[in-house]
């Protein structure tokens, strides 16, 4: 369907890949990875032809239908919902007018070439606008809003309405409501609860059937999802056939043969040119040093590609706190809206957190996850009953709004610096580094910062405080693949509480060890790991 051939792509002096090949074939499923910086959206905008390449070629079938997913959604204003995903299908829906208007035209008199001539194209876009699921358009609208979350009571809000993580929702769904050939979606699962995330993945492999082409920082999301991994790194690309895991076990294969390879020729140039240097001044030996110059002088050498960065880091060990860590009772909370009415989140939880529990909490999108946190870290008041911290509790909270409060003006290390007022310079910078903030780039500015180096920045004030008590909301927002393992595995060596909304299932079934989960303002407890807790309470199966 669509062939990249010896393309060469970079930015001034940054080459993104020299040479790369790669297809995508009809029914494919393949997952875009690289590191960041390393071409990835290049390639989408190449498909889609907002870029230009420098050289090879780029070949696509005739009249295929690409529908491209990015984290820009674009202005949204003057439609309800249900318009709106139906509004990125106008092409089909003109399809839809022609054959009405050809139904009409039939019914009219006419030469009979003239009306072999209509039939014609009658059945050609008629076949066009079946292809493109016209007859079931506005079912296929609203089946795809209500599993992205978007139920039938919504369909008709006015998109306005909806905060910037909802709209993301809508633009997802007009991507996949007009069932193109090829899907590039890049980062889909941003913004999506477990519920839905489960959805699109059903959705993707059961009733989508062109081909997919996407970037996802979700590791089990990829896993069940795609067959093919397409590497962007190096500056080429390269494909491997499996899933996410199995990628990652074969690239470390090859890394294995190629630094093998890479040790027997420069043990061999090695000998060749000790040959050289120790008979080079011999006349006996003239002829066997230049052929050797010469042989070593053809041989392509072996490259060994940079490792990607990543950052390493551990919790310092915390003070240690009592066993009973919080206690609720008869916890409640209630919002006051706008319109003078109230809104009960969430109410009647009582409990205990214990020491080096490591929690869950789950549930819905709007369950009231995040507004437990806040309670629970003491951001926010509880309406009714009370939390009582134990004795030594000392709480950490990192939430998406914890970015929102960073100075923007102020450095990288402007901002480290404010945590550790009395450390060294050289300790700043070493605790910079570790998250990844090397040379100038401790300068940076915050407002010139990705959501994932903000993550960082704040991961990096936190870990300098004497915390025993993790509270964390979605931790792993804009954090790449690498980067999550590397938290996942700081969070398995800390040795105080940690309780935490995540919708990453790979990052929850490798840490906790109990789940809440919040259902119609009422909390139930799971005393078991994540695969315990679908076990048992079904969810996962209700989601899909």
């Amino acid at each position: 369907m669509i062939h990249f051939s010896g393309i060469s792509k970079q930015y001034g002096p940054q080459v993104l890949f020299r040479d790369a090949s790669f297809q995508i074939l009809p029914g494919s499923r393949s997952g875009l990875v690289g590191p960041n910086g390393a071409g990835k959206t290049s390639i989408f905008r190449l498909i889609m032809g907002e870029e230009e390449f420098d050289a090879g070629e780029i070949t696509k079938a005739r009249n295929i239908v690409c529908g491209y997913f990015s984290q820009d959604v674009g202005a949204m204003s003057g439609r309800s919902a249900l318009q709106e995903v139906m509004s990125a299908s106008e092409a089909v829906m003109a399809l839809g007018r022609q054959i009405w208007e050809m139904e009409a035209a039939m019914c009219e008199p006419m030469e009979e070439d003239a009306m072999a001539d209509l039939l014609e194209r009658y059945g050609n876009i008629q076949a066009e606008f079946e292809h493109r699921g016209g007859y079931d358009l506005e079912s296929r609208a609203q089946v795809i809003l209500t599993g992205l979350g978007i139920g039938s009571d919504e369909y008709h809000h006015p998109v306005e309405a909806f905060s910037g993580g909802w709209k993301m929702r809508i633009a997802l769904a007009k991507i996949l409501s007009i069932n193109p050939d090829v899907l590039l979606l890049d980062e889909p699962t941003n913004h999506l609860d477990v519920e839905s995330i489960i959805w699109l993945e059903e959705w993707l492999s059961g009733s989508f059937k062109g081909a997919l082409l996407m970037t996802s920082h979700d590791r089990e999301f990829m896993n069940r999802v795609v067959t093919r991994i397409v590497e962007v790194a190096n500056r080429t690309i390269t494909t491997y056939s499996g899933n996410y895991d199995f990628y990652l076990r074969e690239r470390e294969v090859r890394r294995e043969q190629l630094l093998a390879s890479h040790r027997r020729q420069q043990e061999m140039l090695a000998k060749e040119e000790e040959f050289i240097a120790r008979f080079a001044a011999r006349a006996s030996h003239a002829s066997q040093v230049q052929s050797r110059v010469k042989k070593i002088a053809k041989i392509e050498r072996i490259e060994i590609p940079a490792e990607q960065r990543s950052f390493r880091f551990n919790f310092a060990d915390p003070p240690r706190s009592g066993d009973d860590v919080i206690r609720l009772d008869n916890l409640g909370k209630v919002w006051s809206l706008p319109d003078g009415r109230e809104k009960s989140v969430f109410g009647g939880i009582t409990g205990m957190i214990r020491r080096q529990e490591k929690i869950a909490v789950v549930g819905v999108n709007g369950a009231g996850k995040s507004t437990f946190l806040k309670v629970l870290a003491g951001q926010a008041e509880p309406t009714t009953g009370s939390l009582t911290l134990g004795a030594n509790v000392y709480p950490g909270y990192f939430s998406q709004h914890a970015m929102d409060i960073l100075d923007p003006r102020k450095s990288v290390l402007d901002t480290v610096q404010d945590a550790m007022p009395e450390a060294h310079l050289g300790t700043l910078r070493n605790l910079c580094a570790a998250f990844l903030f090397q040379g100038d780039d401790i300068y940076k500015r915050i407002e010139n910062l990705s959501g994932g180096e903000k993550s960082r920045v704040v991961l990096a004030t936190m870990l300098v405080r004497p915390i025993n008590l993790l509270i964390l909301d979605e931790p792993t927002n804009h954090l790449d693949i690498q980067s999550r393992e590397t938290l996942l595995t700081a969070l398995q060596n800390f040795s105080g509480t940690v309780v935490l909304v995540s919708h990453d299932r790979h990052f929850l079934r490798c840490l906790v060890n109990r789940v809440f989960e919040i259902d119609h303002g009422r909390m139930r407890t799971y005393n078991g790991h994540y695969d315990y807790y679908l076990e048992t309470s079904g969810r996962e199966h209700r989601a899909a």
